[in-house]
């Protein structure tokens, strides 16, 4: 970590009046580029902690800075900010711990269902209280959900969800489909506060209330929006029966904030359900496939899986043939990056080519492995008679056998992976990649990859041992 963030915060809290007796600690990013780190006081200071963000996008935090303002002066909960420096990058704000929403929704079900039914209920005062007096001046990228900021996230799926996974399509046709969808979503009245991100991650549960975070994003907006982020965050899988059941209680709320509004929200609510999803497939798409981050890839499956469940529950209710084509043969991927829950120490040994695929992404959280570059090893692609086999095949391997470079080669590479295996298994670690790479990706690194895999196999039975040749299975 970068010792000025560091050094920075140190100087924002000795201007701000803080003791100079704390410890700095970073925390784990999430899907944004902003950084964050938490303030412990000794001496029992008072608060004994605070939260320091740092982002070079200073238009963002100008939003995020006036729209706490204005929603504290409101008596909304969101997290104080209790100094800044001069340059907008730096914040002091308030701590509220470490459990959101989504969190005590995977631990304490129960409980945190009918912190759903409050969440739902704040979301009609952020949108209705909320937008009055508002500056949307400061709003960033956008003021208001425009034809513009459709098609942003629309081409965001395309881009990076669609055409990574190599979905078929018309171009054409498509841009056409998501004209006629962006017509639609602007019918719906757009005159409230959109939160925008407004989902179990971004709510942190705190001295038993409900806080809300990560609103930088907002702008003026439809209603629905929020609704359909909360109700259908893909991660959260809340039942049918739990979704009725918020939707319903939204209602009520709304239908005593502004009476007479349900018919107009449902009329437009499932083409929402089907833009939230495409947003956040799109940003799953840049954070996994694209920048090749564990979490989101492993959230992929998730998120066909409940595109498969609103086709089949909830019709896309608009003339847009080829856009429905998409998200059918979307639906129908078999596509899985979720690593199997095993036991004991798992390791996935992989062949692959640098030119082809590239070093494969570790899908487990785990951060990666070995990596051994094979093409210094004699090439059988290179022998008229051995191009067209693989090492797999006895030919390649029998050539391959005969080589003392090669026969070195795995001698070293078993010695560094079983002292992994000795210490993860002392540390009980669940996860080892180990990847072998050459140019095609199609002999020297699937037999050097074949033969490790082999020897694991026999010297540590007890470990789980997966084995995938990603140019040729």
């Amino acid at each position: 970590m970068p010792t000025d963030h560091i050094q920075s915060i140190r100087i924002l809290l000795k201007d701000a009046g803080y003791p100079n007796n704390s410890q700095i600690i970073p925390l784990a990013s999430s899907g944004s580029n902003r950084k964050y780190f938490r303030i412990i006081f000794t001496d029992n200071y008072y608060p004994s902690t605070l939260i320091a963000s740092y982002n070079n996008d200073v238009r963002e935090n100008i939003a995020h800075y006036s729209f706490t303002e204005h929603f504290r002066f409101l008596g909304f909960n969101v997290p104080e900010i209790y100094a800044r420096d001069n340059s907008y990058n730096y914040f002091l704000i308030k701590d509220l711990g470490d459990i959101t929403l989504f969190n005590l929704l995977i631990n304490k079900r129960k409980k945190a269902c009918e912190y759903y039914k409050t969440a739902v209920a704040n979301l009609v005062k952020f949108q209705v209280q909320g937008i009055k007096n508002l500056d949307l001046d400061v709003a960033y990228p956008t003021r208001k959900f425009t034809k513009r900021s459709i098609m942003w996230d629309l081409n965001y799926f395309k881009y990076y969800f669609v055409k990574p996974l190599n979905i078929d399509f018309d171009e054409n046709l498509l841009e056409d489909d998501f004209i006629s969808i962006s017509k639609l979503l602007l019918s719906a009245e757009n005159e409230y506060f959109c939160y925008r991100d407004f989902q179990s991650r971004n709510i942190m549960v705190f001295e038993n209330n409900l806080w809300y975070i990560d609103y930088q994003g907002g702008r003026q907006g439809p209603l629905q929006y929020d609704v359909v982020s909360l109700l259908y965050q893909v991660k959260a899988n809340l039942s049918d029966d739990e979704k009725d059941i918020l939707y319903n209680h939204y209602l009520e709320n709304l239908n005593k904030a502004l009476p007479g509004k349900q018919v107009q929200f449902e009329k437009y609510y499932s083409n929402f359900i089907y833009f939230r999803l495409m947003q956040v497939m799109g940003a799953y798409g840049f954070r996994g496939l694209v920048q090749h981050k564990a979490h989101f890839l492993q959230s992929l499956p998730i998120a066909i899986n409940s595109l498969s469940g609103v086709l089949q529950n909830s019709p896309i209710n608009a003339n847009v043939p080829e856009l429905k084509r998409v998200l059918n043969n979307i639906a129908s991927l078999d596509y899985n990056f979720t690593p199997e829950s095993n036991k004991g120490l798992t390791i996935r040994i992989n062949s692959f080519s640098y030119k082809l695929k590239g070093i494969p992404v570790d899908y487990t959280g785990n951060g990666g492995g070995h990596v051994f570059d094979c093409r210094a090893l004699p090439n059988p692609g290179r022998i008229a008679e051995l191009r067209d086999y693989t090492g797999l095949q006895q030919s390649v391997i029998k050539y391959l056998e005969g080589q003392d470079q090669v026969n070195i080669f795995i001698t070293h590479t078993i010695k560094i992976i079983e002292q992994s295996i000795n210490d993860y298994q002392l540390r009980k670690f669940n996860n080892l990649q180990v990847n072998f790479g050459c140019t095609g990706g199609l002999h020297r690194s699937v037999y050097c990859a074949s033969k490790v895999s082999e020897y694991i196999n026999n010297k540590f039975p007890e470990v789980n041992v997966d084995v995938q040749h990603l140019e040729i299975d």
